[in-house]
């Protein structure tokens, strides 16, 4: 009784002093766990934009360095207007603000892109990332999936270089200015469409219609929501032309 007594008497310090190890190294890694997840962020960003090679190995601080050159943060509304004093970090995704973050690669006073976060359901998971727009407002420049629960060798996919690579070029606005997005097809755009479709659609991954399916529903609804700012976007190009 005695040897059964110290027994429960250890275990039960053993336990309490490792749950209070526990708390506390969480407690303490919390503060470098947000700073890392603000970093691949900005690493997302980048290389959304094509600022960084994605096959080039950088250190904290040259992410740091490139993303405080190169980025403008905003904040817009619905409407598509600049929302003056606030930053991306100020929106609540708690709330129904109406806000959105809008990042802006400058060189200069020239936008050389503008780049917008995009998440939604994919198979498995929700899917996040960032889709890079050339400055015509209409033009795909580059897109990342960052982070996403999706099946390794399928739906995982879709964060491989092969297949991230297939959206640079492509049209999200049609030949009368209206909204299509890109589609991912079953298979092959050549099988599946037509010739003057081709800028609206990218090729699938083989056993992932599921992930497809969502990832094209997502990034249309992510786009819809910037359609106003990127009208303003298009019809401040044509008047540029015009002039």
């Amino acid at each position: 009784m005695h040897s059964n007594f110290q027994t429960f008497r250890f275990a039960i310090i053993i336990t309490l002093v490792c749950s209070l190890l526990l708390a506390a190294a969480a407690t303490l890694l919390k503060p470098r766990q947000v700073e890392n997840v603000k970093l691949d962020i900005k690493k997302n960003i980048l290389k959304s934009a094509g600022i960084t090679n994605p096959d080039t190995e950088l250190t904290r601080e040259d992410i740091q360095a490139l993303y405080s050159k190169n980025i403008d943060e905003c904040v817009i509304d619905h409407q598509g207007a600049t929302v003056e004093g606030k930053t991306p970090s100020d929106i609540d995704p708690r709330a129904n603000s109406g806000l959105m973050a809008l990042y802006q690669w400058k060189e200069g006073d020239n936008i050389k892109a503008y780049i917008i976060p995009i998440s939604g359901k994919g198979l498995w998971s929700t899917i996040y990332g960032y889709l890079a727009v050339e400055p015509d407002g209409e033009t795909v420049r580059g897109i990342t999936f960052y982070q996403h629960g999706e099946t390794p060798g399928l739906g995982g996919e879709i964060e491989k270089k092969w297949f991230t690579d297939s959206f640079v070029g492509k049209k999200f606005i049609n030949s009368e200015g209206k909204l299509v997005s890109v589609s991912i097809v079953r298979g092959k755009i050549k099988d599946k469409v037509p010739e003057s479709e081709f800028y609206h659609n990218v090729d699938g991954i083989s056993g992932a219609t599921l992930t497809g399916r969502g990832v094209t529903k997502f990034l249309k609804e992510n786009l819809k929501m910037y359609d106003s700012y990127f009208k303003v976007v298009r019809d401040a190009q044509k008047g540029a032309v015009n002039g």
